[in-house]
């Protein structure tokens, strides 16, 4: 019996170290009990992954929850597995392209005509280390989704976000911003060789930089701006980056991967925190690693490079001045004249497939 003892002992201690890894890594889960009764939630991306539990979550919680996702098909399969599971009837899907200027618009505009509020926004999808695809309005995808069309999306819905207040704007962002530069010269990759890693922090350090200054120029109209960076999550973003393709590291770095990153619904802790919490109420223009506050990255907190990006930004989707748009259909050429790209179409605009009960 005493030849077990040290194998036993071995395997405990190893399995005991990782449990207690991958609880320090997830960051455990939102404590707070806070219901949003009577608050419309808007996620982006939330028919898979991080979005899905997320939404999920803020249902089980009362809130009237509207979908934004490309693919309709799955978006209206996950609001009813979700309607289903919550028994809350509130929970839509609608179209939603990021890769589209032309569908962000039609699905802003839809919600500013069905919902006489927007309590809560979570800009949650994103693509990452993808090829060198663009938008279809000529943009680096990964710049083109991941900020550009969160960007968009928000100052279209701002007004009603001013007319909720309080309410909250959550973006989620990643650890990788830290290793992330602002290339102003080229942001879509027209003149360098394409590095999809480069390209993908470069999005993820926009996220943080935006969110700070969206909470700077929000400051006394009760709308908080806040980064997360959700922690490392078992989800299809990472389709694209070739991990546990090979024979090795599917039989022998998945198990210890596996120990390492968290489920889905342990991802959606931080934004469900972020969009319920007491104690984050007047909190603004921070960023948070999983659940706690944390400072970002040197370059994330230059205001002067935050201040040109936002203004590079407005002028890239199509946006004149604050509060006002350029006519509609303007601002493919606006974009594409400011960068001198070479539009492809890689999606199609759509609206809402179940009609929104006005509220």
């Amino acid at each position: 019996m005493s030849k077990y003892i040290l194998p036993v002992s071995v395997f405990g201690t190893v399995f005991g170290c990782a449990v207690l890894i991958k609880n320090h890594v997830t960051g455990g889960r939102c404590t707070s009990k806070a219901t949003i009764h009577g608050k419309t939630v808007v996620i982006t991306g939330a028919n898979t992954g991080i979005g899905k539990e997320t939404a999920r979550e803020l249902a089980q919680r009362g809130g009237r929850i509207i979908m934004g996702c490309r693919d309709m098909e799955k978006c209206e399969a996950a609001a009813k597995e979700i309607r289903g599971k919550t028994l809350n009837p509130h929970v839509y899907a609608c179209k939603l392209d990021l890769a589209s200027l032309k569908s962000i618009r039609q699905f802003a505009e839809q919600i500013k005509k069905e919902e006489s509020h927007v309590d809560i926004l979570i800009n949650n999808a994103g693509v990452m280390r993808c090829p060198a695809w663009k938008t279809e309005d000529g943009f680096d995808m990964q710049f083109g989704v991941n900020h550009l069309g969160h960007f968009f999306l928000t100052d279209l819905l701002l007004d009603k976000l001013k007319e909720s207040a309080p309410s909250r704007v959550i973006n989620l962002t990643s650890l990788a911003h830290i290793v992330g530069k602002i290339d102003f010269e080229d942001l879509n990759w027209e003149n360098k060789k394409f590095d999809t890693k480069q390209a993908y922090c470069q999005s993820k350090l926009a996220n943080v930089l935006f969110s700070r200054e969206l909470a700077k120029r929000l400051q006394g109209t009760g709308v908080t701006v806040n980064a997360v960076h959700p922690g490392v999550v078992a989800t299809d973003l990472g389709r694209h980056t070739g991990l546990h393709q090979s024979q090795f590291s599917s039989s022998v770095l998945s198990p210890f991967f596996s120990m390492l990153v968290k489920s889905p619904e342990l991802g959606a802790q931080p934004s469900v925190f972020l969009a319920v919490s007491e104690e984050m109420e007047g909190v603004t223009g921070r960023y948070y690693d999983v659940m706690t506050e944390k400072e970002p990255a040197p370059q994330a907190l230059d205001d002067e490079v935050a201040r040109r990006l936002w203004e590079v930004s407005r002028r890239l989707v199509g946006l004149k001045e604050e509060g006002q748009t350029l006519p509609a259909g303007s601002n493919q050429s606006s974009a594409v004249e400011t960068q001198k790209l070479s539009p492809r179409t890689v999606a199609a605009a759509g609206d809402c497939k179940s009609t929104l009960e006005p509220h």
